[in-house]
């Protein structure tokens, strides 16, 4: 029995809150064409994801990828901080 290779997904997005410990949220967007008028809707996504051990301030840009869950509401971790 072979498993499939699922490749984890990685967002980039801006830091909004870091009000937790060793967790911020990340604010995704994304642009996508109305279902039945074709005209392009912006939408966004806080996602919480693991800090681990990075110094980061509210309004950073950076590029997280998906985990197993670490908990309830937290499946994403932070790869790197990018440059402004």
């Amino acid at each position: 029995m072979r498993r499939s290779l699922k490749m984890s997904k990685i967002l980039e997005g801006v830091v909004v809150s870091l009000k937790m410990q060793k967790t911020a949220v990340v604010k995704v967007s994304r642009v996508t064409p109305h279902p039945i008028y074709k005209r392009l809707i912006k939408r966004d996504r806080g996602i919480k994801a693991d800090t681990s051990g990075f110094k980061l301030n509210v309004g950073d840009k950076v590029k997280i990828q998906e985990t197993k869950p670490i908990s309830k509401q937290k499946a994403f971790r932070i790869l790197e901080v990018l440059p402004k």
